[in-house]
């Protein structure tokens, strides 16, 4: 009977979903692309988007990913710099949006400025093809905008000769793959987001949305053109490997570039940020939005007591910008500086790469308190570098995996009292019994750069 019902509700939503496909094809146009040895800060797009390769008689991998922000950049990064250290045999081509060049500069002129063997060649989808893309802002312009990126996909291995793509974030994906929609090369990529087996991690009953996602997944895994698929979620893999179509999971670790300690820079940042001696320092670090806790964070503060307030700073380093209520944050901020003891500092300033370690390092307790968040977060990892203890959501993945690694400390972050309280606890013990250092080093380590892109490319290119 259940079986009976779960397949019914596949074919529900196969069926609406499918009315839409049609409607997702893109733009036919020429090619924007490029070669890497082209590009110049002197050339604009649109000179560049007159430029075009031919695909040549070698093995060749596309790297697809569409997407700006969020973890990918520094995944192609990773990628790239993998590549050429190992001098891996055939061409790295990389297909990005035009938009790409302008906001990762750094990371295209990365390629130009290493010197190697191995061809790495950035590609751009055309300017007409981007402007048509559908917008992710609500669930019919996400669906239709995963079909188009597909159809993309599809029209640029055939074009470049492709023996394999690998996509960073399949998960958007998803549907045009259960459909049946076919590509003219094997391909793998990671699954970001699997959610299936959380009622195990939380001891919760499944429902229908749980059953319809391993539908489809059952399907994405019995396609033949998937050879692998990478995933970021452990106790996902463990559950899915106990099953037939699971063998070609596998986990992967994500990276988080470590950088040398420098203790007197740590220090000097700590008096410029101008953090009182005596307080214990939380740090909040990334975009600043309600997915990462800050209001509950802000409402957990005014239930500290007096004494509490006093031994604590707040360290937030992030912007507001993807946050619609940027200005009440600020005004809460200013406003509990201003009539409570707490000590609360927002950094809102651009943080490069090498500098992130440094408020790490000067923090005493790394706060993960994500409102009901689906998937890793490499705030987990950073903290474990910097051997900090965390304050985590004890929701999904997070909180599975600060307990199995023994991170931290881990709570019902949708509360602000059972915040206050973990605040508070903190406060008054030995930060040093507060998780395991040892296994915080062993869990930092296994999420290096170096160990995600040897993942990809042994599955991919087998080497040794």
């Amino acid at each position: 009977m259940r079986s009976d019902k779960l397949r019914m509700h596949g074919v529900f939503w196969f069926e609406r979903i499918s009315i839409l496909v049609r409607f997702t094809r893109t733009s036919s146009d020429s090619p924007f692309d490029f070669m890497l040895s082209a590009f110049s800060a002197s050339q604009s797009p649109a000179r560049l988007a007159k430029q075009t390769i031919a695909p040549v008689a070698t093995a060749r991998l596309l790297l697809f990913e569409l997407s700006v922000g969020g973890h990918y950049p520094s995944y192609i990064q990773h990628l790239i710099t993998y590549w050429q250290e190992q001098n891996l045999p055939g061409i790295l081509d990389i297909l990005v949006t035009p938009a790409f060049l302008i906001q990762h500069q750094d990371v295209v002129q990365s390629v130009k400025a290493r010197s190697s063997r191995s061809q790495v060649l950035f590609h751009t989808i055309t300017l007409a093809e981007a402007k048509q893309l559908a917008d992710r802002n609500s669930a019919l312009g996400r669906l239709r905008r995963n079909f188009q990126e597909w159809s993309l996909l599809q029209k640029y291995t055939q074009q470049l000769g492709s023996r394999h793509a690998f996509i960073p974030y399949l998960d958007t994906r998803f549907l045009p793959i259960a459909f049946g929609q076919k590509l003219p090369c094997t391909f793998s990529g990671i699954y970001f987001r699997p959610t299936w087996h959380y009622n195990k991690l939380q001891g919760l009953k499944s429902n229908w949305k749980t059953r319809l996602s391993k539908f489809i997944l059952h399907r994405i895994l019995n396609q033949t053109q998937l050879t692998q698929l990478f995933c970021l979620d452990p106790f996902a893999v463990d559950s899915l490997r106990r099953q037939k179509q699971g063998r070609k999971t596998a986990p992967i670790a994500d990276p988080v570039q470590t950088f040398p300690k420098d203790d007197l820079r740590t220090q000097a940042l700590k008096r410029q940020l101008g953090i009182d001696r005596d307080r214990q320092v939380f740090l909040l670090f990334g975009a600043i939005n309600h997915r990462k806790g800050i209001h509950q964070l802000l409402d957990s503060l005014e239930l500290l007591t007096p004494k509490e307030m006093a031994k604590t700073c707040i360290l937030i380093v992030g912007t507001l910008a993807d946050a619609p209520d940027a200005a009440q944050i600020r005004h809460r901020i200013n406003a509990l500086s201003h009539y409570c003891p707490v000590q609360v500092i927002h950094v809102e300033d651009y943080v490069p790469e090498s500098d992130i370690p440094h408020y790490f390092q000067l923090s005493d307790v790394v706060l993960a308190i994500y409102q009901r968040h689906v998937g890793m977060s490499g705030i987990l990892v950073r903290a474990a570098l910097a051997q900090k203890p965390v304050l985590s959501s004890d929701y999904g993945l997070m909180g599975a995996v600060t307990t199995r690694h023994q991170l931290g400390k881990t709570i019902d972050s949708t509360k602000p009292s059972e915040i206050a309280h973990g605040i508070g606890e903190l406060l008054v013990t030995s930060l040093k019994t507060v998780g395991d250092r040892k296994l915080m080093q062993k869990f930092g380590e296994q999420n290096s750069p170096e160990r995600f892109a040897q993942t990809v490319f042994r599955s991919i290119w087998q080497v040794s």
